[in-house]
């Protein structure tokens, strides 16, 4: 069918004071149809509500892709800063994403656009990340004007599925606090605290070897919110009320989630695959509505922007490609749906798109392999052609889908905490360092976006170790000929093996300390060929688990030394195609940096340990302790 094109103008109304039940007034920039005169249309409009943490009037982020879009299009569009933020009111109420007030925030803003004369009273929000977080916040509070979501890239439960994975500090997010810390209003006008936090995010890379931090002397102290948040983060391993509250923590309140049509998207090398993968499937189980879940080969932001095919060093195709272009096509064609009862057909469609990564020749074009992909579809997740299959850890560094022996011998290493093993890209977002402003150039004109780069590669590298990359160090060798990573790996495969879904990895391990880390990886290894002599080592997923976290996230439960532990490291979701000729690859170690902060090995209580020890790490493979990762294959 077609879809409407531009058949108005656009007036804008700027910095609305909105209500709020507690009398706090947020910021609202309100996009209206208008004639060519400028005077804006009577309307009524469906209207779609996009709310903030990062600077409402940010053209390229928001109004662009939003605004300038859609209301054009005959919608009223309403950006708004969340409170705390940008020019809104509440200053000092603004904790990051643990914002107590975000669920009435949203109900209140969507109740009031709904009670003015330009609304027709269907509301849908859209939005990635934080704009995503507080859709779903908003929907756990059933504003009855609220129709419809799109929900991208957006975390569900932060605990375990952004900042403390696994029980480990998830490093990104010490990062991302700089983008929320440097603009707030409580050192808006504090010149000498910015400064102080500049020069922190622009020598990013060395403040994480400052790990662990004091209260009162981290690079956030100027801004206490932010400093109470890095220390929670930092110190709170134990899942408490703190972490449970709605906002973080989707899921033990989805019953209170409105039964309104949802798209959830994310992509392979977004930190929140798996938790767009959680609210699709917990929504499901409750809901009439139609919900839709799409995962592409995409990280954080690639599905959106100028649409590119490509993600870290890899190389996914055309179909990969969906940029602004697709996205608000897609998005253009939900909204007509539900907010105007246009025939789309969305709702026929299969609620699981899912792209397949692999395929492709392999060959090198402009720096990256091809390494191809498709799309598939399903009306369920997990998919339905899917079995869960144990793929054993043999000694000698084999995988294999067969039992090991009675008598096999164990794996095992040293993990030197002043040494770990780097992080050569992975699926993170808000892993930013500025670059430094020379003297003579005055910083007042240089917006601090334009300076940030990414501190790790959000997607997939080749994993070799290399002069830009935090942690590495000369000669430069493979992860897989460190003597602190266990490689397990497949003979090259005769037949194609196809996985997607979730995967966990169930180890027995010993350690001569109270506590370590297990990391699991899971890679493609394509074959040596002219362009990639020493092979392609892709890497897929990867996760961890603290081990004082063995028994659960209730409590600590230190280990003791030498004792043979049963563990499961679970990892996010993958769709994968394996090769003929590629090999299935398991990498276990016991550090990950800077995707994760290094056990000291100690057993200190979190974020408080005074020095480092050296760790044997044991990996059982005998038939009595079989360790292996359960793949999701797919049927043939």
């Amino acid at each position: 069918m077609n879809l409407p094109g531009p058949t108005c103008g656009t007036v804008i109304a700027e910095n609305v004071m909105v209500p709020m039940r507690d009398g706090v007034r947020l910021a609202t920039d309100i996009y209206r149809p208008a004639a060519p005169d400028g005077t804006p249309l009577p309307g009524p409009y469906p209207t779609l509500v996009y709310r903030t943490s990062y600077d409402k009037s940010n053209a390229v982020a928001h109004i662009e892709p939003v605004a300038r879009f859609f209301t054009p299009r005959g919608y009223v569009c309403l950006l708004q800063d969340l409170r705390g933020r940008g020019r809104s009111e509440g200053k000092g109420q603004y904790f990051h994403v643990a914002n107590i007030n975000e669920g009435r925030d949203g109900y209140d803003t969507i109740e009031w656009a709904a009670a003015q004369p330009w609304c027709n009273g269907r509301i849908g929000m859209l939005g990635s990340s934080h704009m995503g977080i507080v859709q779903n916040a908003a929907a756990m509070e059933r504003p009855p004007h609220l129709k419809a979501l799109w929900v991208d890239v957006a975390p569900t439960k932060f605990f375990d599925g952004c900042a403390r994975e696994g029980g480990a500090q998830a490093l990104h997010m010490f990062g991302a606090l700089f983008l929320h810390g440097f603009d707030a209003q409580e050192i808006r006008d504090d010149m000498a605290a910015r400064k102080r936090l500049e020069t922190a995010v622009e020598t990013l890379r060395d403040q994480l070897y400052r790990i662990p931090f004091k209260p009162g002397h981290t690079p956030l102290t100027p801004n206490p919110n932010f400093e109470e948040l890095l220390l929670r983060y930092q110190c709170n391993g134990v899942e408490d009320d703190w972490w449970r509250m709605p906002v973080m923590n989707l899921h033990p309140h989805i019953k209170r989630f409105a039964d309104i049509p949802v798209i959830l998207s994310s992509g392979w090398y977004d930190p929140f695959a798996l938790d767009m993968a959680r609210e699709f499937v917990d929504l499901v189980k409750q809901n009439k509505s139609t919900t839709q879940l799409l995962l592409g080969p995409w990280n954080h932001g690639s599905m959106k922007g100028d649409g590119a095919s490509h993600v870290g060093e890899v190389e996914f195709g055309p179909e990969a490609a969906w940029g602004n272009a697709v996205y608000n096509r897609e998005r253009l064609r939900w909204f007509e749906r539900w907010l105007r009862d246009v025939p789309t057909g969305v709702e026929n469609e299969p609620p699981v798109r899912v792209f397949v990564m692999g395929g492709g020749d392999g060959k090198k074009s402009q720096g990256r392999i091809n390494h191809g992909g498709r799309w598939i579809e399903a009306r369920t997740w997990p998919l339905p052609d899917v079995t869960p299959t144990p793929w054993y850890l043999i000694s000698g560094g084999r995988l294999e889908p067969e039992e090991p022996s009675a008598e096999a011998e164990p794996a095992r290493w040293v993990h030197d905490p002043e040494h770990p093993v780097p992080t050569l890209g992975a699926a993170v977002t808000g892993f930013y360092e500025w670059s430094k402003v020379p003297d003579d150039v005055d910083r007042r004109y240089i917006h601090p976006r334009g300076r940030m780069r990414t501190l790790v590669p959000d997607g997939p590298l080749h994993q070799k170790e290399r002069p830009d990359q935090v942690g590495c160090r000369a000669p430069w060798p493979l992860l897989a000929e460190r003597p602190d990573v266990m490689v397990f790996q497949t003979e090259p495969l005769k037949a194609a093996v196809e996985i997607a879904g979730n995967m966990e990895a169930r180890l027995w391990v010993s350690s001569s300390q109270p506590d370590t880390d297990i990391t699991v990886k899971l890679l493609d290894v394509h074959p040596a060929s002219l362009d990639y002599p020493d092979s392609f080592h892709m890497p897929l997923v990867d996760s961890i688990l603290r081990l004082r976290f063995h028994g659960g996230f209730d409590k600590e439960r230190l280990l003791e030394p030498g004792k043979a532990y049963a563990i499961t490291v679970r990892l996010p979701p993958v769709a994968n195609l394996f090769a003929t000729g590629h090999r299935i690859r398991v990498d276990i170690a016991s550090s990950n940096f800077p995707r994760f902060d290094i056990n000291p090995g100690t057993g200190e209580p979190l974020g408080c340990h005074t020095h480092t020890v050296k760790t044997h790490n044991t990996l059982w493979l005998d038939r009595a302790r079989p360790s292996h990762i359960v793949l999701p294959i797919r049927k043939a």
